[in-house]
């Protein structure tokens, strides 16, 4: 069984010797569809595909055809449509387990299906979306395949590139912190809350179970099939001849899974005002707006930019905005397009909730802050002074 060391230095090999490496992904669905954390789960993959084999992929992309093969294992009842959603992504396979007893989710019957198939298959690693559901199942399914855990990790790395080099195979490459160290791969996850990130590695051979934090990788960084085309490059594309030469059917026997509790029923929780999650760019201000009456120019940009506001934890606990509007260990995470940060000085629990954006902009008065770390462009400077500047420039600009 693999071993986890909180120490950098050499990882063993998930798989055995001279077998050809094997990456899984569970995703979830919701209404039918694949979640949008499913599909960054799906991306992480391509990344440790691209790592595993040596190379590393350009931020926000993955290789085309990794060396090492990535299959879907898709658990429900009556998700056709989702399988040959998949099958329009470059992936190797997609494994179908297609029965009454999967319609509802229960951790006994998830546990039973999967657990024979990664005895049966033996994955060097199986990805999830890091999720209450996968909270809920995934470490008694490690239990019971004895398996590695990897929960909530935000990023990875290989050690044969070192933070930094010009490679690119660091930090930015393999999600939102990995680091690397000795030989394999180096893990970044979250403990404390979030007020550290400990660096993982894993010592042994055999499967290793990894949860993915949402907000991590990019969803869009998968590509569509080569042989698809352009109508497959987003999720949901037409289905194709190659597509369903790719759906294989995962058996699934009644008497291993078994629902180890009856489901009365699903309530929905009380539904957020605002998703910042589906969010494309984001204005998120700081304590250095200086209160609730001085928010005015952060909606001006907000307004010219299409964007949502997000805030850190001392505007929402100040009451300048709702909570709903939080972003950070104790609030949402996300990963838009473009994120601004006004007035923000960048403490570890608001980064693990937004450093997996695909452009940060920090603007702050003190040129040591912690954001500007994260951050692709930086300004130095009064925000009261910047921000206007900033919306003057973004409406010359359209026109």
């Amino acid at each position: 069984m693999p071993e986890l060391d909180g120490q950098a230095g050499q990882v063993g090999p998930g798989g055995q010797p001279g077998r050809e490496r094997r990456i899984w992904v569970v995703p979830q669905l919701r209404d039918g569809r694949v979640t949008r954390v499913s599909w960054e789960a799906l991306a992480a993959a391509g990344r440790l595909a691209a790592a595993l084999a040596g190379s590393a992929p350009s931020i926000g992309t993955v290789r085309t055809l990794p060396a090492v093969p990535i299959t879907a294992v898709l658990l429900g009842s009556g998700v056709d449509a989702a399988a040959r959603e998949l099958a329009q992504r470059d992936l190797a396979a997609v494994l179908v387990a297609d029965h009454p007893v999967l319609a509802a989710y229960t951790p006994g019957a998830w546990i039973g299906v999967l657990a024979a198939a990664i005895g049966a298959e033996r994955p060097d690693y199986v990805l999830f979306p890091h999720t209450y559901q996968t909270v809920d199942f995934v470490p008694r399914l490690a239990q019971r395949t004895g398996a590695g855990l990897l929960p909530e990790v935000t990023g990875f790395a290989p050690a044969a590139a070192p933070a930094g080099s010009p490679d690119g195979a660091a930090t930015n490459t393999a999600g939102a912190g990995g680091e690397a160290a000795g030989d394999g791969l180096v893990w970044t996850r979250p403990v404390l809350g979030g007020k550290l990130q400990a660096r993982v590695r894993v010592r042994g051979a055999g499967t290793v179970l990894v949860s993915v934090q949402s907000g991590s990788f990019p969803a869009a960084a998968l590509p569509a099939a080569a042989s698809t085309g352009p109508a497959a490059a987003t999720p949901g594309a037409a289905d194709g001849p190659a597509a369903d030469t790719k759906l294989r059917l995962l058996p699934v026997d009644p008497a291993q899974a078994r629902p180890d509790r009856e489901v009365l029923g699903y309530e929905e929780a009380a539904a957020q005002q605002v998703d910042l999650t589906k969010a494309g760019i984001i204005v998120a201000v700081g304590r250095g707006v200086g209160g609730a009456d001085k928010l005015g120019p952060i909606e001006e940009l907000a307004r010219a930019l299409g964007a949502e506001i997000g805030a850190s934890r001392p505007v929402i606990d100040s009451g300048w905005l709702p909570r709903e509007r939080q972003i950070g260990s104790s609030g949402q995470t996300v990963s838009p397009r473009l994120y601004i940060a006004a007035g923000i000085s960048g403490a570890i629990q608001h980064l693990v909730g937004m450093k997996g954006s695909a452009v940060i902009v920090a603007i702050n008065k003190d040129p040591s802050a912690p954001i500007f770390t994260v951050a692709r462009y930086g300004l130095v400077g009064d925000l009261h002074e910047l921000v206007p500047a900033l919306t003057a420039a973004v409406k010359a600009a359209q026109g």
